[in-house]
Formats: C-alpha cells, sequence, structure tokens
C-alpha cells in the first residue's frame, strides 16, 4: 500500500477510485466501503484510493477546546488500512487554510486536478468542504461536470444501529468494551512502551507493565479494570489492565496505564506492547488497606482467567 503525505504535480495515479474521510477507527461501516472501492478497483484494473486528513479536523478547527480522542493512532489506522487491500492512502495535511476551501474548491483542486478522480465511492449522509457544505447530490452534479462517476454506499447497520466512530468513542468512554469491538470488527486496542512504575504491584505479588502511550491524544476507556491480552514480540499472553489513578496507594490527576500479565516474570522494560480489551471488570475503587487491594486483585485476576478462557 502506497502511503502519500502530500500532493504534488509529479504524483501520478491509475484510473484513480477514490472514497474520503477522516475514517477514525476503521470500523465496519468504513470497512463496507473500502471493500466496496477495492472490489470496484480490481475489475476496472484501476486504483483504489482514500484521501484522509491528518490531524484530525477538530484539532485544527478548535485548537483550544476540541475534547476528541481518536480511536487509532496514524500507525493503526494504516495497518487497518493496508489489510483491507487499498492500493493507495493520501494523508493529506488538514490547515485552517484548507477548512476553508469549498466543496467545488475541493473537488475541483483536490479530486480533479491533483489526483484526477474517475469515480468517487461515498458512504451514507457524506459532507465536505467548507462547514460542511458539500453533500451526495453536489457530488453528482460536480461529477457531471468534470466528467467523473459517484456511487453512494449505505449506512452499515448492526442490529438496527447505525455504526460510527461516535457511537465507539461512547462506548470506550462508558467501558462498554463488547459494543467497541462489536462496531469496529476487532476488540479495542491501544499501544506503548513499558516504562518504569513505583513497583509496588511486585512487592504484594501482583507486578504491573507500566505503560507509556504512543500518542497522547489515544482514547482511553473508562476507568477501571479489564481483561485484555497483551501482544508482546509475536506472544499472545493474558492479563488484567488497570486504568486509573491508584487512589489507595498514590492518589494523583494523572492517569496510570497498568497491566497484569499472568504466569509472567520476565524484564520488558522499554519493549512495545499491544493490548486488547475483551471486558471491564469493575470501575476504579479505593480500598482501606493494602490487605484489601490485594484481596480484590486476586479476585480480578480470577474473573479474569474465567473471561479469557471463555473466548471462541
Amino acid at each position: 500500500m502506497r502511503v502519500l503525505h502530500e500532493l504534488t504535480p509529479e504524483t501520478r495515479f491509475n484510473n484513480p477510485i477514490v472514497t474520503l474521510g477522516t475514517y477514525d477507527g476503521v470500523h465496519l461501516g468504513h470497512q463496507q466501503i473500502i471493500r466496496a472501492m477495492v472490489e470496484d478497483a480490481r475489475k476496472k484494473g484501476s486504483e483504489s484510493v482514500l484521501l484522509t486528513f491528518h490531524p484530525h479536523p477538530r484539532m485544527v478547527l478548535y485548537p483550544d477546546s476540541h475534547t476528541v480522542r481518536l480511536i487509532d493512532t496514524v500507525d493503526e489506522k494504516l495497518k487497518k488500512l493496508e489489510k483491507l487491500g487499498l492500493d493507495t492512502v493520501i494523508l493529506y495535511p488538514f490547515t485552517s487554510k484548507f477548512s476553508r476551501m469549498t466543496a467545488v474548491e475541493f473537488v475541483r483542486d483536490i479530486l480533479v486536478d491533483s489526483i484526477g478522480v474517475k469515480e468517487m465511492i461515498v458512504g451514507h449522509d457524506h459532507h465536505f468542504g467548507k462547514n460542511r457544505e458539500g453533500d451526495f447530490q453536489q457530488l453528482v452534479e460536480l461529477g457531471q461536470l468534470y466528467d467523473f462517476t459517484v456511487k453512494e454506499i449505505q449506512a452499515f447497520d448492526l442490529d438496527g444501529v447505525t455504526i460510527s466512530s461516535t457511537k465507539i468513542r461512547k462506548a470506550l468512554a462508558e467501558g462498554d468494551m463488547k459494543t467497541a469491538a462489536q462496531f469496529l470488527g476487532t476488540p479495542y486496542q491501544l499501544s506503548g512502551t513499558v516504562i518504569h512504575g513505583n513497583k509496588l504491584g511486585r512487592t504484594i505479588g501482583f507486578p504491573t507493565a507500566n505503560i507509556e502511550m504512543d500518542q497522547a491524544t489515544k482514547m482511553l476507556p473508562e476507568l477501571g479494570v479489564y481483561a485484555v491480552k497483551v501482544e508482546l514480540n509475536g506472544r499472545r499472553l493474558d492479563g488484567v489492565m488497570n486504568i486509573g489513578k491508584r487512589p489507595t496507594v498514590q492518589q494523583t490527576d494523572k492517569i496510570s496505564v497498568e497491566v497484569f500479565i499472568f504466569d509472567f516474570s520476565e524484564d520488558i522494560y522499554g519493549e512495545t506492547l499491544t493490548v486488547s480489551f475483551y471486558e471491564r471488570l469493575r470501575g476504579e475503587q479505593q480500598f482501606s488497606s493494602i490487605d484489601a487491594l490485594k484481596e480484590q486483585l486476586i479476585n480480578d485476576e480470577r474473573e479474569a482467567r474465567a473471561v479469557l478462557a471463555a473466548l471462541v
């Protein structure tokens, strides 16, 4: 898969079929659009192209007040897109100047002049351009003017619910990992580097790997304790993850992310872990003593083992 960070006069495309959007999460709705585009492109000997944006538009439009957290880092998004068979992804720089481009200017200058679009595939209720003024009907009219066709893919419904990145963020904010996984088509993941912590866990028989996140903009699920699987150098290991402020031993405003890996005692400082979330076991709690905390951790491990053993 080719990844472009800019469009220049030298950039060439092969009769491109194009879709566009932020595509945060690359959820089942996104996947439906991309698969349709990839299949269409292969039948016609064309190039499948996704035009997406970096950074996220809200981070540019509302720099002082945006609260958006991303479902995927850029690397996570690109890995998902590559698995779907895309030929090319354009990570177009989203700037204040770009945000003021009208729908007509965007189609003429970017889609037609820079990419040479032959066919557009868009999702249900897609909008684009300054103030989101462009829509499917306008794309059809501009396609007639600039000689490209437009196809609309209907919304992807799961049990009567239309999937969206906003609904996935809501599920994550509530710790509802099962709904998030259903909408994404895979368990929610985060990655980071193992760093040194206060090492309290090892003194009570629960040594944890403290994780420093890859990107600060990545969304964390609701505070609490989760049954997880951990990827480490090609291995898949079971564990319990805690996301919280350590109210029992070290109350702080900073949120810590740490995972206790079952039956594991290796030194992994500096290693990268990828954690997949399966179920929230409980919310964050403050305990009356370290012994009470230890007793709860034993229960957490027992419950997590049962949850993970039941996975098919």
